[in-house]
């Protein structure tokens, strides 16, 4: 048998393999094509972009102080994507924090004729723009939310909390908590290990307490939960008497408290 292998590259993005198995016999020669792709840039879910979603992000970034250039790239660039490429270049321009393109876009996707209202949209516009402390934006984007027709779920609360933390509105991420709950919502361990961090960060002693206590109310077992958030993230925690003490080894002793320093 003889194999011959033919390559061919096509605009550096594409190669085109070609084999050919050639058997002694040539009534039984056959031939095989393959197209296979380039490495590309992938997104954070491990999505790979398209050439199409490439260009788009790339022509929104070097029109968006101009106006009448984003204009332009809105109504021919955007306006021909496909909506796999269209959403792909949607969640690259938040990966690049790009706030106000990705709310420009958010816009113009929610108007195509194949939209339906979907939560995890408006959650990742909620992220976002409390990373950039829009919080006034972050409140608009649920309110929408629901107008909408869309029930907030787990981590629309959990990204609400965290944009209310992010600009020290305490008493707001706790309401905020207390509305997840009242609506039926169970917490996450990413909520719960969002509100652990975020109140011992702002000092808030007695309300760290009280999150650490309903701890034991979602978890089978709280200590270790605590104890894998102690040493993530928290420099210095206090566990209540009713979860007993964690030595700085990792070991539990029934009762009592200990302070809990990490290097």
């Amino acid at each position: 048998m003889i194999t011959l292998q033919f390559r061919s590259r096509y605009r550096a993005v594409f190669f085109l393999s070609i084999t050919l198995q050639l058997p002694s016999s040539p009534s039984s020669w056959r031939v095989s094509c393959g197209l296979r792709n380039e490495r590309r840039k992938t997104l954070w879910r491990g999505r790979v972009l398209s050439t199409e979603a490439i260009q788009a992000v790339h022509v929104l970034k070097l029109a968006k102080n101009s106006p009448s250039r984003l204009e332009i790239v809105f109504n021919s660039n955007l306006a021909r994507l496909l909506k796999a490429d269209l959403l792909d270049a949607f969640s690259e321009l938040q990966r690049q924090n790009e706030l106000d393109l990705s709310l420009k876009v958010f816009d113009f996707l929610r108007r195509e004729p194949w939209y339906v209202p979907d939560v995890s949209l408006f959650n990742n516009m909620i992220l976002i723009a409390g990373k950039h402390k829009k919080i006034d934006m972050v409140e608009k984007l649920f309110s929408e939310l629901t107008n909408e027709g869309l029930e907030p779920n787990a981590r629309t609360y959990t990204e609400l909390i965290g944009a209310y933390f992010t600009v020290e509105m305490v008493e707001k991420a706790m309401e905020t908590y207390e509305l997840m709950k009242a609506s039926g919502l169970t917490p996450e361990e990413l909520t719960l290990t969002l509100l652990i961090r975020s109140l011992e960060k702002a000092g808030e002693a007695n309300l760290l307490e009280t999150i650490m206590k309903e701890c034991d109310d979602y978890f089978d077992y709280p200590h270790k939960f605590l104890e894998q958030v102690r040493r993530k993230y928290v420099s210095i925690i206090e566990f209540p008497p009713s979860f007993g003490a964690i030595l700085e080894d990792g070991a539990f002793v029934a009762g009592g408290r200990a302070r809990l320093k990490v290097g």
